[in-house]
């Protein structure tokens, strides 16, 4: 009271904060790296962003940040992108169940033990009223991913796709299982193509796409960090979306890592595990 000069406003409880809170400092070129990084790619997290930045801050010679930083600086320059409503595939519904023919079925999610055993899943978009379709397809093990627009679906169309995934997967000869939900753009010519190919072909139980969760997750990826915000390419050009997709598969492939592969990316994965197949990664 008497510090107070006798005011009875001093008995009241007061805020014990420091009046100079400490600020967060970060180079700005580690902010604008980030900020690049999303807005190039709008759900890569600060775990996928870590290893990427530390490169560049080598490079640049200015210290890096951890990962929690990273998270801090995203939420502190709100670096989000506005979320977009997605349209998921809905495969096999009415024509499930109707062919008498026999197809080898898969009843659970696989656990294969090495790479060659892939999912293929195709998504749906409808722009303006056109419908454009792109087949997506991820080794379960190696985590490579292989994409491709299309502006119609057939079963030949899924044979162009098999044949381009064959040409740029990095093992020669490896695609040993590919497994698909019941689409008709599933069966007939691509059918005829893997036996041909001496891959084997196994169906998920219709209406149980858990079992083909690693593509449906792989299919959630590609949506939110590409086709989500180059949707205007389908319509304008297809041959321009393919060519900025492929660019954006380089880059998953080669530069984004992946927390089950020890967050390292598929082909540095794949040159550590399998050293044999040096020589033909290095072709694709």
């Amino acid at each position: 009271m008497s510090q107070a000069q006798g005011k009875l406003q001093s008995l009241l409880p007061h805020s014990r904060a420091p009046q100079r809170k400490r600020v967060m400092e970060t180079h700005p070129q580690v902010v604008a790296f980030i900020a690049q990084l999303r807005e190039d790619h709008h759900r890569l997290g600060k775990e996928k962003i870590k290893p990427l930045l530390d490169a560049f801050c080598r490079e640049e010679g200015v210290p890096t940040i951890s990962t929690s930083t990273i998270g801090n600086v995203i939420k502190r320059h709100r670096l989000f992108s506005s979320p977009q409503r997605r349209i998921y595939h809905n495969p096999g519904s009415g024509f499930a169940g109707k062919k008498r023919i026999f197809k080898a079925k898969i009843k659970h999610s696989p656990r294969p033990e090495g790479s060659g055993y892939l999912e293929i899943d195709t998504i749906t978009r409808l722009v303006h009223g056109i419908r454009f379709y792109i087949f997506n397809a991820i080794d379960i093990k190696l985590k490579f991913t292989f994409s491709y627009g299309y502006s119609r679906l057939s079963s030949k169309t899924a044979v162009d796709f098999v044949g381009k995934l064959e040409l740029v997967y990095p093992l020669q000869r490896g695609i040993k299982i590919i497994q698909t939900d019941n689409g008709l753009e599933y069966q007939g010519a691509l059918a005829a193509y893997l036996r041909r190919r001496g891959i084997k072909h196994l169906y998920i139980y219709p209406r149980c796409p858990k079992i083909n969760a690693f593509v449906e997750r792989a299919n959630r990826t590609l949506q939110e960090e590409f086709i989500d915000s180059h949707l205007e390419y389908l319509l304008e050009d297809l041959g321009v979306f393919n060519r900025k997709l492929m660019d954006y598969l380089v880059w998953y492939n080669t530069k984004r890592v992946h927390r089950s592969l020890g967050n390292q990316t598929p082909i540095d994965y794949l040159l550590k595990n399998l050293p044999e197949s040096h020589m033909y990664v290095t072709h694709t």
